[in-house]
């Protein structure tokens, strides 16, 4: 509902500029050592996607489903039936499939609740209001967040995304429990809730943005990348450089607060870490990939790193869109991206979004 809501702005740049008040900035950052610092996102519901889970349980907002779940439709059906009846958010514990801490799932992270005093609270939650605040509170909070309060994300050592790692040839997407969503979708989606990190040639600038991801084959993803978007703006300007591919990240289960920073139209140049730090009111903890110098929330569920081709393409969906239908032929070549690596927390969750008929969370 927040996403469709704000992403439908007839022009979302203009409409961005004025409601954020923002202007494209350099980034800095700013390296810490210390292991105190890890905690310094944990527990706060804005900057910790478990403390998030945990604050919607203890608001009577989860429901903890411990039988086993196949993700083959029946995590879908009920998802979605979750967003349609602005039900409790469902947690799955045991997913058909799932081994060596891959994965427990959860959805329905930005639906609407039942209750008409706390509709919204769900994303007031992801930004650290009330749970009773009305959808103007929300916006005007996010108004609020203007580049005077911009500061850098704290750049850590470690974080608890490095507990476990996956390289090479040891990964293969076909045989984790990702699901597929739709009886219609063209394949199963492993990235619908997460956040992709693409930087420019020079550095100057990191944008996160949300957009799916369907698992191709063992080590490759095929993503949908619609021109004019900022993701495509960043490929554009490595293709002028002559390269054939780029450095990619892909992170799930990542601080709410950066979800909805990813899913904003920000302007062209404004780096979506400087804008979290405005929204929580303190930096955000990141850390250095494997593989690549981008930075990823250090308490994200799962990351996958690799590189975004410039040149191969796929065939990609179809994928049921938020007002509820298939589109015939909408399937269509996307770009290939390969996974060099994984790094995921103990017993990771992987968030799962369910398009259909709104009311919706969708982007």
């Amino acid at each position: 509902m927040l996403f469709s809501t704000i992403m439908h702005c007839a022009n979302r740049r203009r409409a961005a500029k004025k409601l954020l008040h923002l202007r494209p900035s350099t980034i800095a950052f700013r390296a810490f050592s210390s292991s105190a610092l890890l905690r310094s996102n944990q527990g706060d519901p804005q900057l910790d996607f478990r403390a998030f889970v945990e604050q919607l349980r203890k608001d009577g907002d989860l429901a903890d489903i411990h039988q086993e779940v196949d993700p083959n439709l029946e995590v879908g059906a009920i998802v979605r039936r979750v967003s349609e009846n602005n039900a409790k958010a469902p947690f799955f514990h045991n997913v058909k499939g799932a081994r060596d801490g891959l994965w427990k799932m959860f959805g329905n992270a930005a639906s609407l609740r039942s209750d008409d005093k706390l509709r919204y609270g769900r994303i007031a939650t992801s930004l650290g209001l009330p749970l009773d605040s009305s959808w103007k509170d929300i916006l005007d909070k996010m108004r609020r967040a203007n580049q005077d309060d911009f500061s850098p994300p704290s750049v850590l050592e470690t974080g608890p995304c490095k507990q476990n790692k996956i390289f090479g040839d040891n990964i293969d997407l076909m045989t984790l429990p990702v699901p597929f969503l739709h009886g219609g979708d063209g394949g199963k989606y492993l990235q619908t809730w997460g956040v992709h990190f693409l930087q420019t040639p020079d550095k100057t600038w990191t944008n996160w943005s949300i957009f799916r991801g369907m698992v191709y084959d063992k080590r490759r993803l095929v993503c949908l990348v619609i021109p004019g978007q900022h993701n495509s703006l960043i490929r554009d300007a490595w293709l002028k450089e002559g390269k054939d591919e780029i450095p990619w990240a892909l992170a799930l289960g990542i601080p709410p607060a950066a979800s909805i920073a990813a899913a904003i139209p920000l302007p062209a140049g404004v780096s979506e870490g400087d804008y979290v730090s405005a929204l929580a009111g303190k930096p955000l903890d990141m850390v250095k990939c494997e593989l690549s110098d981008l930075l990823v929330p250090a308490n994200s569920e799962i990351v996958l790193e690799g590189t975004f081709s410039l040149k191969e393409k796929a065939l990609e969906g179809p994928f049921e869109d938020y007002i509820g239908v298939h589109f015939e032929g909408e399937a269509g070549d996307q770009p290939l991206f390969t996974v060099n690596a994984i790094t995921h927390r103990d017993d990771a969750i992987l968030p799962v979004s369910v398009p259909g008929r709104l009311t919706d969370e969708s982007v």
